[in-house]
């Protein structure tokens, strides 16, 4: 052992371990949760569903999250092959003491709350059970009245992704998939301005003698900064753009002013437009629709050959000729223009994704193991309660009631009531 004396002189080895081993054997157990005195810890029943979506390669849970989960008391079912697009086997979620099940009805079935990425399908609602929990992203640009409804007839409590809001107003979850959309975004614009995609054959970054391609953002939220780091990082010249002086002025400092921003008005955006080889949709306001900054003329005006990567489709687009595509079929051209208008774009880094969510979601869950339930955790855990947008016959979001007359009540005053 360091720090005992060696007797015998003889040379003393140590077992070297790489990184993976040290988070399997030690990382895990540091997020193991004492039980706080006097606390009504709940066990609790958790599945885990495979995403129908056939573009959806993300899974909300590792097998060290379910660790840790089944350390602390709470049983974890896994609909079979859940993780695969992910690289996560079954036989890992298996060893780390998950169940699993054959079947999307019995992962339904057997659990109080559900984790998924995207939100349930038309098959997934009529397995939910009544006042189950469901979180998951609910996707803004194209949430469907059918779910909510069925929702709210069966008293679910919905959590989204995207309400998520921490007490400092941050939103974690969209954050960190922000953070990957972001970088991904810049890959894969580089990849359409090569000649075989019919771009316009250029690179990115330029060589020596030769300009760099021209990167404008569109807004200077995370995915603008995560593109505008990735775009500096490949040598490109890029622009930032956005209606919000302080957020340029923030994204200006934070990359060493190595940005040109502007102001998004009519006439900067035009302009800018015209001389763009890759433009990047990310004006977005946190829980609403994306607005549109973007018109068909602007786009008309561009280079052909350039790329137009719509990082914010899942909110609706920010750009007019954008709709949504997939990731087996990802682009197509208007007005001379490549679109990629893929909604989920972290599936495609599924691996790094599936991390990402599991260190954010893992703590969530245990805190409502904790506090005794979901209604006890509502309570107290003042992130889940923003995120909450369904609970006990009601919509708690005043803009999706509003968006689909539904009624709708203060998630407060809902909580109290049932208390």
């Amino acid at each position: 052992m360091y720090g005992e004396p060696n007797p015998s002189n003889q040379p003393v080895f140590m077992e070297i371990m790489n990184p993976y081993q040290v988070a399997h054997q030690f990382g895990m157990k540091t997020l193991e949760k004492p039980e706080k005195k006097g606390a009504t810890k709940k066990s609790m029943k958790i599945g885990l569903p495979k995403e129908r979506c056939g573009d959806e390669r993300r899974l909300a849970v590792t097998p060290g999250g379910v660790s840790v989960l089944v350390a602390n008391g709470h049983e974890v079912t896994i609909e079979k092959n859940a993780g695969e697009d992910a690289r996560f086997p079954d036989h890992e979620y298996a060893e780390a003491g998950a169940h699993i099940a054959w079947t999307p009805e019995e992962v339904f079935k057997n659990s109080e709350i559900i984790l998924k990425i995207a939100p349930p399908d038309e098959k997934e609602q009529k397995l939910l059970q009544e006042e189950q929990t469901v979180i998951s992203a609910l996707h803004l640009g194209n949430s469907t009245e059918s779910y909510l409804r069925e929702a709210v007839k069966k008293k679910v409590t919905g959590i989204g992704f995207e309400y998520i809001k921490s007490p400092d107003n941050s939103f974690p979850i969209v954050r960190m998939m922000h953070e990957i959309t972001g970088s991904m975004s810049i890959q894969i614009a580089a990849h359409y301005l090569e000649n075989g995609e019919k771009g316009q054959g250029i690179l990115l970054g330029g060589i020596s003698g030769v300009p760099p391609a021209t990167v404008v953002i569109l807004g200077a939220g995370i995915i603008a900064e995560y593109a505008a780091r990735t775009s500096l990082g490949y040598g490109a010249q890029v622009f930032v753009m956005d209606n919000d002086l302080a957020l340029l002025r923030h994204i200006e400092n934070s990359l060493d002013r190595r940005i040109i921003t502007a102001m998004a008005t009519q006439q900067f955006l035009t302009s800018a437009l015209k001389v763009a080889d890759v433009v990047i949709g990310a004006a977005m306001v946190e829980g609403h629709r994306a607005p549109c900054w973007v018109t068909r003329t602007m786009v008309e005006q561009m280079k052909e050959g350039s790329v137009i990567v719509d990082a914010v489709i899942d909110q609706g687009g920010c750009i007019e000729t954008s709709h949504p595509t997939s990731h087996s079929d990802p682009v197509f051209v208007e007005h001379g223009i490549i679109h990629y208008c893929v909604p989920n774009i972290p599936s495609n880094a599924a691996r790094t994704a599936t991390t990402a969510l599991n260190n954010l979601l893992v703590p969530f869950l245990l805190d409502i193991g904790d506090a005794g339930g979901i209604r006890e955790a509502l309570w107290t855990n003042v992130s889940l309660r923003n995120g909450t947008y369904a609970y006990k016959n009601h919509l708690t979001r005043k803009s999706l009631a509003q968006m689909y007359k539904m009624p709708y009540s203060d998630i407060e005053m809902l909580i109290a009531g049932h208390n």
